[in-house]
């Protein structure tokens, strides 16, 4: 590789503007973003990215489920791409860097690449996958779950938000149903750069994170059936009382979680008391669990553990406790020598790292399963995120997407 490849750096100060640009779109009084999926700011943000592909030279297309595809041309068309990319869509109460740094990095690596006039051998693609968050439509990373097979085409666009509209009907809505099937855009391989959305970096001070391994997930639902009556005339010991019940599986989550430690994580993140009253014993309570580690050993002890908890509070305190599994992901551990790659890369680029697991999940984590996949990580403030108050530093972002670049330079060859 030649010494102008190897010195190659993306334009830092042009990545942060496209990150604060975009930022507008769906931006909170607080300096966050709230961008759900398929809604009228994710289109603003999805035709501005189209935009941007097309003005760059990608020939761009959109599946079934609305994920975005922007190509950008290879010496070799007969091997499929270097995808890279996350997603654009937020939390209701997200910040400016969850999903997009990814996707506006692959934008930049592209413009870094034009400028350069460098042809490589492997195409590149840069991914918007649809609803990696979650937060309108269940499950989480949905379009890339569809893609390596876990869910139907169907499936998904029937799924519906707490408004009862479909999946099928917001992309209706937004313009956002392509033609292509999905599963049709193949990858030789695929390498998502995004935040940490946790503390480890910062605390080390460490730029880079090399992603090695992901979090396995358990997602429950869960319903509490007691008795409403007067919280004034019945006695504490008759009390069937599903708030009190769910405060007592609340604690032994936690318990749980921490006899389990340091790599198991539990957490029951909603709870709604239905038909709630002030001076009502509340009867009835939906809630939901969400586990996670990277060893599926202890996965399994989590559900069994919280299933023996569950029975037995159940048990003594007189009510019913349905507990239903909706979501299993395994473990993901990375491909070796991609996560090689993106080390080699940031050994080159002379920037401090370490090896890290993704305490969250990632549209990478699900096409891990089809093909070989990596992450970068870079530190964010605090370790904060789905929240307003994420922020990130413009070096670090840009030491993000140079580590990203070079990565892909080494997959993808540079044509001689």
């Amino acid at each position: 590789m030649s010494r102008a490849v190897t010195n190659l750096q993306i334009d830092s100060a042009r990545l942060w503007d496209t990150i604060h640009e975009t930022a507008k779109f769906g931006a909170t009084p607080k300096g966050g973003v709230r961008r759900l999926t398929l809604s009228t700011e994710d289109k603003q943000v999805r035709d501005w990215f189209r935009k941007a592909c097309e003005e760059a030279g990608l020939d761009v297309h959109v599946d079934a489920l609305g994920s975005m595809f922007g190509l950008r041309k290879g010496r070799d068309m007969s091997k499929a791409p270097i995808g890279v990319g996350s997603h654009l869509d937020t939390q209701p109460t997200g910040g400016k860097y969850d999903g997009i740094l990814g996707t506006l990095a692959g934008l930049e690596l592209v413009r870094t690449l034009n400028g350069a006039g460098i042809e490589t051998e492997l195409p590149i693609c840069i991914c918007n996958w649809t609803n990696e968050e979650g937060s309108r439509f269940a499950p989480a990373m949905m379009a890339s779950a569809a893609y390596v097979g876990d869910f139907t085409t169907d499936d998904i666009l029937s799924r519906r938000d707490a408004e009862g509209v479909t999946v099928a009907q917001a992309l209706d809505g937004i313009g956002y149903r392509g033609d292509a099937p999905v599963g049709r855009q193949k990858f030789s391989g695929f390498v998502e750069l995004h935040i940490e959305q946790g503390p480890i970096l910062e605390a080390e001070g460490k730029t880079i994170g090399v992603v090695d391994s992901g979090q396995g997930v358990l997602w429950y639902d869960g319903r509490i059936t007691g008795f409403e009556s007067h919280a004034g005339s019945t006695p504490m010991p008759l009390r069937r009382d599903a708030l009190a019940t769910l405060s007592e599986i609340v604690l032994a989550m936690e318990s749980i979680a921490k006899k389990h430690g340091p790599k198991a994580v539990g957490t029951i993140g909603e709870a709604v008391i239905a038909k709630p009253s002030r001076n009502v014993i509340p009867g009835e309570i939906a809630f939901t669990v969400d586990c996670r580690s990277a060893d599926a050993a202890i996965m399994d002890a989590l559900d069994r553990d919280l299933r023996a908890a569950v029975a037995e509070i159940a048990a003594r305190r007189k009510v019913e406790v349905q507990l239903d599994l909706v979501w299993r992901k395994a473990p993901t551990h990375f491909d070796p020598k991609l996560v090689d790659a993106v080390e080699n890369a940031a050994t080159q680029l002379g920037y401090s790292h370490r090896r890290i697991t993704s305490g969250a999940g990632h549209d990478a984590c699900n096409l891990n399963t089809v093909m070989p996949a990596a992450m970068v990580f870079v530190p964010c403030k605090d370790g904060v995120s789905h929240n307003e108050l994420e922020d990130a530093t413009q070096a670090d972002c840009a030491a993000g997407a140079n580590v990203l670049l070079h990565t892909v330079l080494a997959l993808a060859g540079v044509a001689s």
